[in-house]
């Protein structure tokens, strides 16, 4: 019989792996979340107890269900255009007094299930008809970054596309996938998404980015694991370039190796 309740001991040691991993902290709040996403995990590997399944986690024979565990732990609510005054910024400031004929490219840092990569896309798309852009989209679960490359959504989530977007990059299922749109070819031919762990150095071969968009992951950071991420995404910003970060959150204390030009938009001297 599997027990479906966790001792605050248990709930501990996932609270300090997810940390270790991850760099989140999850409160004590976070408990029945944690118990609601993982209690069929137990029932996957026929586990008594939460406890037998941190142990057979911290074994280390079993890292597909370590990245099983990360996926359930780490997804968030996203959804497209969120915080609109960062995509306007991006066209009415950035893009708009940019002069190079040279790539534009950015990165989506924490972009979830693909839906900013995908706004931003449409964005680029909009701004720069006779530049090419590249967008790169990351996030540590892989879960998340299936969905992202398929570029497939409920049309129950198009609120917050402008409507002219809709017509132009979005294609709406017929018969089978009736009630579902697919992010139109040639956006996603221009967006590529990889894994990467932001509490670690940067290996991927990515390049250098104009933008980073690193919105409404860092609220989940003590301010150690912010200082951290921050110094290994920097180096991919190039002089002059721009990391925006979510309207709930601040750089202040945690870095001095960007400027606040207005809250949550910094730029790389």
């Amino acid at each position: 019989m599997i027990e479906t309740t966790i001792t605050d001991q248990e709930f501990a040691l996932f609270q300090r792996l997810i940390y270790k991993i991850a760099g989140i902290s999850l409160s004590d709040a976070k408990k029945i979340l944690l118990v609601g996403r993982l209690t069929r995990r137990l029932k996957v590997y026929d586990l008594g107890n939460f406890s037998q399944y941190y142990r057979m986690l911290s074994s280390g024979e079993h890292p597909e269900e370590l990245q099983t565990m990360v996926d359930l732990l780490t997804t968030n609510e996203t959804y497209f255009f969120r915080e609109p005054k960062h995509f306007d910024f991006l066209r009415d400031e950035i893009i708009a007094k940019r002069n190079s004929p040279a790539t534009f490219r950015l990165w989506s840092a924490a972009s979830s299930s693909g839906e900013e990569a995908y706004s931003l896309a449409m964005t680029l798309a909009e701004a720069l008809p006779g530049t090419p852009w590249e967008i790169v989209g990351s996030d540590i679960s892989t879960q998340v970054l299936g969905k992202a490359v398929a570029g497939h959504y409920s049309l129950a989530r198009t609120e917050g596309i402008p409507a002219g977007y809709m017509r132009k990059y979005c294609l709406k299922g017929v018969r089978s996938n009736d009630g579902t749109f697919l992010i139109a070819a040639d956006l996603r031919k221009k967006t590529s998404f990889c894994q990467i762990n932001l509490m670690h150095p940067v290996e991927a071969d990515i390049g250098e980015f104009e933008v980073i968009f690193l919105r409404n992951v860092m609220i989940y950071f003590d301010p150690e694991t912010k200082a951290r991420v921050v110094h290994n995404l920097l180096p991919r910003l190039k002089k002059g370039g721009y990391l925006i970060i979510g309207h709930s959150e601040t750089l202040n204390g945690i870095t001095d190796r960007v400027d606040c030009i207005r809250p949550t938009i910094y730029r790389k001297p």
